[in-house]
């Protein structure tokens, strides 16, 4: 079945418990990849802004029917650092999701607006909806990205692998324009292509985009310097409406920007080619290249191929299992992407792409598993899986545009604000690898707080 927007009330309402799905890697044996994938329990939080949805439980201070809520919560709270113990109850965040948290006071064109400028006005989500942590978190049991590497290559020998293509045997035909599928896709899709695809791949849920669960349960994913490093994100666009957004500031969108909301890419072009794999995606200029058979220098403190300097999307090098593509990236820049957790220096991953055809073998699309390691940042691996639809190939869609962003926003009094071409104001120069965004919050909202006196939490490595 494909999801039609007039399922919207249905879905978003939805309480039933997670179920599974059936596995649709062709390697279901595998130790690394292609386990089943826990059905999505609703959408959930307060607004879904970018389908004009009211899905506010509770408004205007006012709290949902046989619900207690919190004596102190991050909309009424003078101080978030104190609330640590609290941070674990969905009612802290009156059970929205992390994304329903950024736009609470309408910060989606077009999404509700809940709080006009009393923070303690917040609205309430669903707390009866939830995707479970357990089915979030990674299945395989790896502790690194590079032991889940090196267990995929040493299965992929096992049968003969990796396969090795050239000029004279190509890899496979993947290249051309995609789109993802969310579960009431932002984008807009063509139905025929969503009716030829297997049911079970348009359901996976995209719970790491920020509307699924619960803030508790991201918080909960995080290690305490970076639940702390959550929260104070989730504070200050709640509390304070003080959104700190990258794009808003032109600074760089970072390597998890790739699996985010808007951002994660809504249009993916893929090439091909013996010894690298292209993808660009993202805001139209997030260029990931994969190159085939090459290996990481590994005597620093991560994994890299070149200089011991971060790059903003990492490094990938990969190998082919078949038609199936494996990916290990790493040598990635900390950043953070809003309504998402920050990361670290330390983030890795491991991808699978594995091709998906219709019953008379044409390509419908590109299934992406992904699992991310973070030993700063996370507690435990965590894994996502989504679906790409083949749109065609590149003479069939129209051309790419490079994405270039040209400031108009700057921070003014802790708060982004238009500043129209000719206005002088004073402007602090950023530093974009000490956390702009904390600083920001902390020179102008935190005065009198109590922050922990480890200044390392507020610097990346």
């Amino acid at each position: 079945m494909s999801v039609r927007k007039g399922n919207l009330a249905a879905l978003l309402l939805a309480t039933t418990l997670p179920g599974l799905i059936p596995a649709t890697s062709l390697a279901q044996d595998s130790v690394g990849r292609g386990w089943p994938v826990a059905e999505d329990a609703g959408w959930v939080g307060a607004g879904v802004p970018f389908y004009n949805i009211d899905a506010a439980t509770a408004k205007n201070g006012n709290t949902p029917p046989s619900i207690t809520p919190l004596p102190r919560d991050i909309f009424t709270s003078d101080d978030f650092y104190q609330d640590r113990e609290l941070w674990s109850d969905p009612r802290y965040y009156r059970c929205n999701s992390t994304v329903a948290l950024d736009s609470q006071w309408g910060d989606y064109s077009s999404g509700p607006k809940y709080i006009t400028s009393d923070p303690a006005m917040g609205a309430w989500g669903h707390c009866d909806i939830d995707y479970a942590r357990e089915n979030i978190v990674s299945p395989y049991g790896f502790a690194s990205a590079r032991e889940h590497y090196e267990a995929l290559l040493a299965e992929t020998r096992a049968k003969g692998g990796p396969t090795p293509y050239g000029h004279d045997n190509m890899p496979p035909h993947w290249d051309g324009r995609y789109t993802r599928y969310l579960n009431l896709a932002f984008t807009q899709v063509d139905e025929d292509l969503v009716d030829n695809v297997q049911p079970e791949l348009l359901e996976y849920p995209q719970w790491i985009i920020g509307f699924h669960n619960q803030a508790s349960t991201i918080v909960s994913l995080l290690t305490p310097e970076y639940q702390q490093r959550l929260v104070q994100q989730l504070y200050h666009q709640a509390h304070d409406n003080a959104a700190q957004w990258s794009l808003m500031f032109c600074r760089p969108e970072g390597f998890m920007r790739w699996w985010s909301g808007p951002g994660g890419p809504g249009a993916l072009d893929v090439m091909v080619s013996p010894t690298r794999v292209q993808f660009l995606g993202g805001s139209g200029n997030a260029i990931r290249n994969v190159h085939i058979g090459r290996e990481f220098d590994t005597s620093g403190v991560v994994p890299r191929l070149g200089p011991d300097v971060p790059r903003w999307m990492g490094e990938t090098v990969g190998f082919w299992d078949g038609e199936a593509l494996i990916m290990w990236t790493s040598n990635i820049q900390g950043w953070f992407t809003h309504a998402s957790w920050e990361y670290s220096n330390k983030l890795q991953t491991i991808e699978i792409w594995t091709p998906r055809k219709d019953e008379a073998g044409n390509l419908t699309g590109l299934e992406h598993e992904t699992v991310f390691y973070d030993e700063d940042g996370l507690t435990e691996p965590v894994r996502a899986v989504r679906f790409f639809l083949r749109q065609g190939d590149f003479n069939d869609v129209v051309p790419n545009t490079l994405t270039h962003c040209n400031q108009n926003i700057y921070n003014i009094d802790g708060r982004g604000q238009v500043v129209t071409p000719g206005t002088v104001i004073e402007y602090t120069v950023e530093d974009l690898f000490g956390r702009p965004w904390a600083a920001v919050w902390e020179e102008y909202f935190e005065d009198g707080m109590q922050r922990p006196g480890n200044d390392a939490l507020f610097e990346f490595e």
